[in-house]
């Protein structure tokens, strides 16, 4: 029996892991912790400035901006799960997670993910009633509807992550203490595990399919309902507004999706991938919706990024008539 109570016969199972992160990259953490600390010091600042500008400004009171403010508010969590352990990992080169720690984990990256999923299920619901019936999108898209939205997103999150977790909780760990991973992702815990894990393999690959084909296949025929209402706007103008709304929204869904696929395929198939370029793999799934979310919808979004320039504008307006009355003291005292 070793120092943790752990042993390695297989009638027992580990309770203390290490994360092993990004082995191929040893020598290099040192040079890596700043850039990624840089990484998501950005993360958190960009969200938070049009979370900020959302709820700051009473004309973005909307449904829509409202949808969006919550979904940065995820990519915040999202990346709050991941980068921490991430950090500590390319600062300490044995990185301690107990089962119980690596279960949270692991709960917060799912539940984080899938509720991004589901707010973009709620996202192209109220640009379906605006666009297609735009006469009726107040008496229907009322805020009783968007806090009925959010449980709903809340619920189906939840009605996938603690499943995942309670079966994982279950597996016993009796191969090794390393995960080959910066990251308690599902995947990864299972390839320390022992026993028959056909069902658990089967029921996250089933879980992941079914979530993802509903979600595309709902999203795909709101979408084409949408562009097709879109392109019939009489209006030249109001027809590129909705077709450039429309064209934000379907960017974060082809990065958010197309992104977690090639992981999929990486993990299942791609067994001669290096597991440097797995992980790297994963990194980008998890991260890249707090990267690109806030850019695309804060540029992209016209009344957001109006009030972003303004808000910008108006402070630098009021250093500069902070700093004139100095500037003009000087001038005197120097009898010019």
């Amino acid at each position: 029996m070793g120092e943790d109570g752990n042993t390695s016969t297989l009638n027992t199972s580990y309770t203390n892991f290490f994360l092993m992160g990004f082995p191929g990259l040893q020598e290099w953490r040192p040079l890596l912790f700043l850039p990624l600390t840089f990484l998501y010091v950005t993360i958190i600042s960009a969200n938070a400035l049009v979370i900020h500008t959302v709820v700051a400004q009473q004309s973005l009171y909307q449904p829509m901006y409202l949808l969006i403010a919550l979904l940065l508010a995820v990519n915040v969590c999202a990346a709050t799960a991941v980068m921490p352990k991430m950090l500590e990992g390319f600062v300490h080169y044995a990185n301690p997670i107990s089962l119980h720690g690596c279960l949270a984990q692991m709960f917060f990256i799912y539940f984080t993910l899938l509720l991004d999923y589901n707010l973009l299920l709620a996202m192209a619901l109220d640009r379906y009633v605006a666009i297609c019936h735009p006469l009726r999108y107040t008496e229907l898209v009322t805020s009783k509807l968007l806090g009925v939205l959010v449980i709903l997103a809340l619920t189906r999150s939840l009605g996938v992550a603690v499943p995942l977790v309670v079966l994982t909780s279950q597996a016993r760990f009796c191969r090794t203490m390393v995960i080959p991973h910066f990251t308690c992702e599902y995947i990864a815990l299972l390839s320390i595990a022992c026993g028959d894990l056909a069902f658990n393999s089967r029921l996250g690959l089933a879980m992941r399919l079914v979530t993802v084909t509903f979600d595309l296949a709902l999203l795909g025929a709101s979408y084409t309902r949408i562009i097709y209402a879109a392109v019939r706007i009489s209006s030249g103008g109001a027809r590129a507004k909705a077709l450039h709304t429309c064209g934000s929204h379907l960017l974060v869904i082809l990065t958010i999706y197309l992104s977690g696929l090639s992981t999929s395929i990486v993990f299942r198939v791609a067994k001669t991938v290096s597991q440097d370029v797995q992980n790297l793999l994963s990194a980008i799934y998890l991260l890249l919706p707090g990267v690109l979310n806030p850019v695309i919808y804060g540029v992209r979004t016209r009344e957001i990024r109006q009030h972003v320039e303004k808000m910008f504008y108006s402070k630098k307006s009021a250093q500069e008539v902070r700093g004139k009355p100095g500037r003009m003291q000087n001038m005197i005292v120097e009898g010019k």
